[in-house]
């Protein structure tokens, strides 16, 4: 990505002035070698850059030359840094180039830049079985906008049973479920997460968010995620598998398995959340060649009664 990484180095030339080759290499990861290439080839090109020789030198812009691209808006500027966020769906070589073009972005745009990198994540396992029509919510670029921005927003929200509220909410972070949109953010009553289709007005005000300290979206989203799973999941069993049939498992359960420690035979101990003792056996009983369920008894009982079952017909 040559092409972005001489649009870097120009824009870094307009923010500092003057560079030198060691400056470019040191902040666009390239070595001192590629950097003067780099300006060289910017000249080359009628870009007015000039070296200065001896001590205190460097490169410079004639006269402190501009590029249309020094005009980029707060907002062109942080749609460069989504698309180079941890969320994108990019390449991660379009994704370091444009980190580094952005690196280079005037201060002002560069925190807002920042921001935006941090304000997605992208979570692809849906909840349920249940397939939503894939459509942008009404109100995401909205809510999106006044977490990067850092303000308040007076929150109109529909709640599962059709009641309407409205809240003043401090905007942390939008989260991609599956196909459904999420904001996390906090609240007078604590950290909350509201389903951004049940919104229904959104009005951000000038008011700064009360954002927590060392506050991590991914992060925070993980142990989200984790509670309501164990709250859709409240059933654990405990049971010992073969080695080679953990990845089985994984590949079978997912987020509902949590794998243990060895035994004195060699199996691994693991705990598997499921929704009832019936479906869970009903679930587990094509594993019975890897997997022995060591309690509770009756998802034991269930899978003795599938097995009986089985030989009956098929014996």
């Amino acid at each position: 990505m040559r092409t972005d990484r001489l649009v870097a180095v120009l824009l870094l030339l307009q923010r500092r002035e003057q560079v030198t080759a060691a400056e470019v290499a040191r902040e666009l990861e390239v070595s001192e070698r590629t950097a003067r290439r780099d300006l060289d080839a910017l000249a080359m090109a009628g870009v007015p850059v000039y070296s200065v020789q001896g001590r205190g030198g460097g490169w410079r812009l004639v006269g402190g030359a501009r590029t249309d691209l020094s005009g980029l808006t707060a907002s062109e500027a942080r749609a460069l840094f989504l698309v180079a966020g941890p969320a994108s769906a990019a390449t991660p070589a379009v994704k370091a180039a444009l980190r580094k073009l952005v690196h280079a972005l005037p201060e002002p745009f560069r925190v807002q830049a920042e921001a935006a990198a941090s304000s997605l994540v992208m979570d692809p396992p849906r909840w349920g079985a249940n397939r939503v029509e894939p459509r942008t919510p009404r109100f995401l670029d909205a809510l999106q906008d006044a977490v990067i921005r850092g303000v308040q927003v007076r929150l109109g929200y529909v709640d599962g049973s059709g009641a309407e509220t409205e809240r003043t909410v401090h905007p942390l972070g939008v989260v991609a479920k599956g196909q459904s949109w999420y904001l996390v953010c906090d609240t007078e009553a604590g950290r909350r997460t509201f389903r951004i289709d049940r919104v229904s007005s959104a009005d951000p005000t000038d008011d700064p968010v009360r954002r927590p300290e060392g506050f991590d979206l991914a992060e925070s989203w993980r142990e989200i995620a984790d509670e309501v799973e164990r709250r859709r999941t409240p059933l654990e069993i405990q049971a010992v598998c073969a080695p080679h049939g953990i990845d089985l498992l994984r590949m079978a359960l997912g987020a509902r398995l949590e794998v243990g420690g060895a035994t004195a035979d060699g199996r691994i101990e693991v705990v598997i959340r499921g929704h009832n003792e019936y479906m869970l056996a009903g679930e587990l009983a094509w594993l019975v060649e890897w997997l022995e369920v060591t309690g509770p008894p009756g998802v034991r009982n269930h899978l003795i009664s599938i097995g009986n079952a089985l030989v009956e017909r098929y014996g």
